[in-house]
């Protein structure tokens, strides 16, 4: 729909692509999107719990990874849920407002993402570089401090982007070429081509992104070098679990979203287009919970520990009402 007001077409509301036009297949992407969004729901609400109620977790590299699950619960909750009511619904309008702010919660929690990786990078380096100055560079106060910049860093980019995005009238309402609001298919509709105020927040966001990543990729030569170093095979090998999986998840999370906002869209949605923006929007948020707690010994044996304090309660709360009941 569009209001006419002064000679000037007013867009009220967007189009969001749907994956298929035969209801079967809609039920099937519904059902795969549903179980994916479970699935992360679960993993992520596990390591936060875990991370939370086992004292032996309350170390700074359990404290990001806790802030990490908290970004990945609420980066999922964004866009997927509202494909399922797509899907389900054949409603694939979505208003402007309702747009402007997956756009910004979009831009918040990946930028907030980036940088709480790039502290977490900084925190192994650390641990592994810097083991007798580990408790002074990472005191409680330095890692309050780095939790919070990564979140107010989200949260300026997430203004910037949006304020820029929305800050030109929209010509007219057509079919964005994604299941949500991307900014690339947003500025396709944009009256003011280019819009030079989103290229150069873009610009901006793009040169910090790729800092971070350098920073990260820096980081991790310093500690590989000081792992293969080390005399025992045994911490090796734990040095190696608790680095790689962190350095897939950010090479994933960040190659996928750099290709997504900086190739050019293309008139007619491609499946590549899809594939990618699932890869760094979905995927991500799925996947850092298993890659972070199957490998981890110590994450597994607090869960371990969890369940089985909840089994003992659940048999001695039995065995005290079954010899409580009259006869």
């Amino acid at each position: 729909p569009r209001k006419a007001i002064a000679n000037h077409t007013i867009i009220t509301n967007f189009l969001l692509l749907s994956f298929s036009d035969i209801w079967e297949l809609q039920i099937l992407h519904a059902v795969l999107f549903s179980l994916i969004y479970l699935a992360a729901l679960m993993g992520n609400l596990l390591i936060i719990l875990v991370t939370t109620i086992d004292q032996h977790l309350h170390t700074p590299m359990y404290y990001f990874l806790r802030h990490l699950s908290f970004l990945d619960l609420c980066y999922i909750s964004v866009t997927v849920p509202k494909s399922i009511f797509t899907s389900l619904t054949h409603s694939n309008s979505i208003s402007v407002l309702e747009c402007a702010m997956q756009i910004y919660c979009i831009v918040l929690f990946a930028c907030a993402e980036l940088a709480l990786l790039t502290v977490m990078s900084y925190d192994r380096y650390a641990a592994i570089c810097c083991p007798l100055h580990y408790e002074t560079l990472m005191s409680r106060g330095a890692c309050l401090q780095m939790a919070a910049a990564s979140w107010v860093s989200g949260s300026l980019s997430g203004i910037m982007h949006t304020v820029s995005t929305f800050s030109a009238p929209f010509c007219e309402a057509k079919v964005l070429g994604q299941f949500f609001c991307e900014i690339p298919h947003l500025l396709k509709l944009s009256c003011s081509q280019p819009n030079f105020a989103e290229i150069g927040t873009t610009v901006t966001t793009t040169v910090l992104g790729l800092g971070c990543f350098f920073y990260i990729v820096i980081s991790y030569f310093y500690i590989f070098s000081t792992v293969l170093r080390m005399p025992s095979t045994e911490g090796r090998s734990k040095a190696f679990f608790t680095c790689l999986p962190h350095l897939l998840v950010t090479t994933v999370f960040f190659s996928t979203a750099f290709i997504a906002n900086v190739k050019p869209t293309s008139d007619t949605p491609s499946v590549l287009d899809l594939l990618v923006s699932v890869f760094y929007v979905v995927v991500p948020p799925t996947l850092n919970p298993a890659i972070y707690s199957l490998r981890n010994k110590n994450i597994k044996a607090a869960l371990a520990k969890i369940f089985s304090h909840g089994y003992t309660i659940h048999v001695l709360s039995l065995h005290s009402f079954l010899t409580t009941m009259p006869p």
